[in-house]
């Protein structure tokens, strides 16, 4: 097993009427909600399915159904905590999550800081191993014509007890191949 792993997660829900948005699980107060099955939290649900996929544990509509009374109006928080767990317990450590929320309205720049610091609270980070960006759908689009928000996250996963012997494998095979006596 190589001591590293990325994965990339993504989410997109319909933005409807409301007086606020959860997102990175930090309420927004605005004139949209997001709507969906759980909380709609289109942030964190990148940042699980991200998680997801660098563990190779499936992904969130895997794990957490829509078809499943249980998941209705369920906290993302809690999920992306149990999700946690589940890569915690296959023995790896989050190294860094790169995120970005895509959305026309509201605007999310004053609202980045907190996101951040919430995603590193929910995953017991630091917060420099969290970057949160905000892009707008430049007036293009399902995101420009303010009927969306979307989110994506990269997280990058170290597997630290196979971090050490693997490494010193890959350098004695560097080591090999530069003295030309390849097997």
């Amino acid at each position: 097993m190589l001591p590293i792993r990325i994965g990339i997660g993504h989410d997109t829900h319909r933005l409807t009427e409301g007086v606020a948005m959860l997102l990175g699980g930090v309420r927004i107060p605005c004139e949209f909600s997001l709507a969906g099955h759980s909380d709609a939290d289109v942030l964190l649900h990148a940042v699980t399915d991200a998680l997801l996929g660098a563990a190779s544990l499936g992904d969130i509509g895997e794990l957490y159904p829509d078809t499943v009374p249980e998941n209705k109006e369920r906290d993302s928080a809690e999920i992306l905590t149990e999700v946690y767990r589940l890569v915690r317990k296959s023995g790896w450590i989050i190294v860094n999550l790169d995120c970005i929320i895509f959305a026309q309205n509201p605007k999310f720049g004053h609202h980045k800081l907190d996101i951040k610091l919430r995603i590193a609270e929910i995953l017991d980070l630091a917060s420099e191993q969290v970057n949160i960006k905000a892009k707008t759908g430049e007036k293009v689009g399902h995101i420009g014509r303010c009927e969306a928000v979307a989110a994506q996250c990269v997280a990058l996963l170290t597997h630290p007890t196979e971090f050490r012997p693997r490494l010193l494998e890959m350098i004695a095979q560097a080591d090999v191949a530069k003295s030309g006596d390849l097997p």
